[in-house]
């Protein structure tokens, strides 16, 4: 803080050339600055905001009237969406324990302080001091002179006349807003991402048993083709083929054991914890035990701007590029500082808050700029460059939010047909098998029609498998598109 000459009021004082003005005066005047600078601060040179129309159609492909009558997603508690019971422990230990999520909110206590302290400008910043003088003129000049002073003051507060500190306020309000609406978004993907890792880890218990019975049936039928082979009945080919599909078998299985166990080591990154053994356990493992999730009311477009948080989150920063110009725009104007004190000033420490002591300093001081070799205009332009591209990716949230809304759909409307077909094809595939077995045991079909039917029926499980793990995914993805999974009860 730049110190008042209190030595040179004090002079003045002994030698009674100068008045002092009494501190009840001073602090009118103070006072009644003070109220005029805030007065005058009111205006603001940020351009007004208007909401850029959503680039996108008003309904997605293939709506249907009652899913528009809906009430919205994002209003649904994860909790009721997600009603397996395991699920939801899975989530709620992510939640407490993710790190990510938990940099996401540390980020808003960042941003919440950035705030306070841009706020803080707007007021003075009131300082005591305390502090001592020695010095001596010259050596052939008197003894050494010190002075003693204490006070209070306020060093260079800008009076923001043209909102130049309001407008940074103002951006610095949005970034913390946008803070919070990333941190919903990134809780949103975060359950999201739990419920996919647990369907992913149910379907590769599902689809390890089926490998485990189809290696089970491969080794089997080895015997009874070696069997075959040794009376004569089947040749070395049909013994040669049923040995390497059951070793294919194998290594699929040893492959399916790999990415169950990597799996699981993706969803404990995910819950910060190690998966709980009951994670994919009871009654029926797989998919088939999955309680189901009700379907979801896609709704408008338009819900999407203030359901879902990362287009809130972009609408923030284009608030906050668009408060960047007003503060730019303050910037070719004047600026008002105001640095002044009131206290004590003495040549003996032990007479420092006696009467006669008081001392004061008023130091105003304007700012104008003339030349600057085009800063001022460069940062206008910059500020505006970025409010235009603040708009493009506002824009472009909403653009991604329908095209993932609208590839849901697609999914929900495709998807279950297609799981119904391959089911039908496993239910065909099994009887072929059954049927092919017992004449291959009778010895009317040969052993190439039997391993066909186990390879065939072994294809079509897997797939009917993952058919329905996309199936389930795909309403997670539409749960996690309309925004939900920030509301819990």
């Amino acid at each position: 803080m730049n110190k008042p000459s209190f030595a040179t009021a004090s002079k003045a004082r002994r030698s009674g050339s100068a008045r002092l003005v009494s501190i009840g005066r001073i602090g009118r005047l103070s006072a009644s600055a003070l109220a005029a600078a805030l007065a005058l601060s009111a205006c603001s040179l940020i351009p007004q905001y208007e909401q850029p129309a959503a680039p996108v159609p008003a309904i997605y492909p293939g709506t249907q009237s009652q899913d528009l009558a809906q009430p919205p997603v994002a209003s649904l508690a994860w909790q009721d969406y997600f009603s397996d019971p395991r699920l939801q422990k899975l989530i709620e230990t992510a939640l407490a324990n993710n790190r990510e999520l938990r940099v996401s909110v540390l980020n808003i206590e960042q941003a919440r302080a950035q705030f306070q302290i841009q706020r803080a400008a707007l007021f003075p910043a009131v300082n005591a001091s305390l502090s001592e003088t020695r010095q001596r003129p010259s050596l052939t000049g008197p003894g050494v002179s010190q002075v003693f002073s204490a006070g209070l003051g306020i060093t260079a507060w800008e009076i923001d006349l043209f909102g130049r500190i309001s407008s940074l306020k103002e951006a610095a309000l949005s970034q913390y807003l946008a803070t919070e609406e990333n941190q919903r978004a990134t809780q949103i993907s975060l359950i999201a991402a739990v419920a996919n890792g647990w369907l992913t880890l149910l379907a590769d218990d599902e689809l390890l048993e089926i490998t485990r019975q189809t290696l089970e049936t491969r080794d089997q039928t080895i015997k009874l083709t070696q069997l075959r082979f040794d009376a004569g009945v089947s040749s070395e080919i049909d013994l040669r083929l049923s040995q390497s599909l059951a070793e294919t078998a194998r290594a699929a299985y040893a492959q399916q054991q790999r990415l169950r166990m990597q799996d699981e080591n993706a969803l404990a990154l995910l819950l910060g914890a190690p998966v709980p053994p009951d994670a994919t356990s009871g009654s029926e493992r797989g998919l088939r035990s999955l309680a189901p999730m009700q379907p979801l009311p896609a709704g408008l477009p338009s819900d999407l701007l203030t359901q879902r948080p990362d287009i809130r989150a972009s609408e923030q920063q284009l608030l906050a590029a668009n408060a960047n110009i007003g503060a730019a725009r303050a910037a070719f104007f004047p600026r008002v500082s105001l640095t002044s004190s009131i206290g004590s000033a003495s040549n003996e420490f032990s007479n420092l808050f006696e009467s006669g002591t008081r001392a004061w300093s008023f130091a105003p001081q304007i700012t104008l700029p003339i030349f600057d070799a085009g800063a001022n205009r460069g940062r206008l332009e910059s500020a505006r460059a970025g409010r235009d591209i603040a708009v493009a990716q506002y824009e472009k949230s909403i653009q991604s939010a329908f095209r993932d809304v609208a590839d849901a759909l697609a999914g929900r409307a495709t998807l279950g047909e297609q799981s119904r077909a391959l089911r039908a094809q496993v239910d065909a595939e099994s009887v072929r098998f059954r049927l092919s077995d017992l004449r291959y045991r009778n010895g009317i079909a040969s052993g190439l029609d039997l391993l066909d039917s186990q390879r065939s029926l072994f294809t079509a499980q897997q797939a009917s498998v993952q058919t329905q793990l996309l199936q389930l995914q795909n309403q997670v993805l539409l749960f996690k598109a309309l925004g939900g999974g920030w509301s819990s009860r």
